[in-house]
């Protein structure tokens, strides 16, 4: 059993590739398939553009018109990674507080993640604006003067919110969009590109492939009687 020292444990979770099995910025680029989106996510996922630029870029190549097109697309398609509503449940019954640290937009977050009833102060994602003949990405969460990796949306900067000396903060993730996050963790759980780079930098995690797996290890190890 983990000793956490007197610390409430709180969970900062993914949402594309992590909350959904699919990456859903990516099944729309594939899905419309504007020119040139391969070759930014490559340098997305390669670290050679940041972030908001790559996503704010890969947005750019879609028009407004197909607003309602796109939307349901992504909507549709979405699939819920396997364990999560069990997941939720334990969470809730521990008095674990679940925060969802989505680099996604939230035209397609918020109306996948509305059937699990998660407070919308707890979902943090990137904003959009169809004002204009293409899609424009917003972002509310941007990095502070202490994140220089240009993010977007700053999951390191929520997690600051919540100090290390009152939480033990625990990171779900599948991305290099959470690497930073997975710095300031207690623990790590990582699959696909974020679990790569925890093995190139020797960060400590733990591998997952379902939420079973994840409420497994946090009632052997994390969770007590409250």
């Amino acid at each position: 059993m983990i000793d956490l020292a007197g610390k409430q444990p709180i969970v900062f979770c993914d949402f594309d590739g992590t909350i959904t099995d699919n990456d859903n910025i990516i099944a729309i680029m594939r899905h419309f398939d504007p020119p040139g989106w391969e070759t930014t996510v490559s340098q997305i996922l390669q670290r050679e553009r940041s972030i908001r630029d790559g996503v704010g870029e890969l947005f750019s190549l879609l028009p407004t018109s197909k607003r309602i097109e796109i939307t349901d697309f992504a909507v549709q398609q979405a699939r819920i990674r396997e364990g999560f509503t069990p997941f939720l449940e334990l969470c809730r019954e521990h008095h674990i507080e679940f925060f969802v640290t989505s680099g996604g937009i939230d035209f397609f977050v918020y109306p996948i993640l509305a059937p699990f009833a998660i407070e919308h102060d707890h979902i943090y994602c990137n904003g959009s604006d169809f004002s204009g003949e293409r899609i424009r990405i917003t972002w509310p969460h941007s990095c502070d003067e202490t994140c220089t990796n240009d993010c977007g949306m700053c999951k390191s900067r929520i997690m600051r919110q919540y100090p290390a000396d009152h939480y033990y903060r625990i990171v779900i993730g599948d991305s290099v969009t959470d690497l930073e996050a997975a710095k300031l963790a207690d623990l790590v759980f990582a699959r696909s590109h974020l679990a790569e780079h925890c093995l190139q930098t020797n960060m400590p995690y733990v591998a997952y492939e379902t939420f079973h797996e994840i409420s497994d290890y946090l009632r052997k190890e994390v969770v007590v009687e409250r």
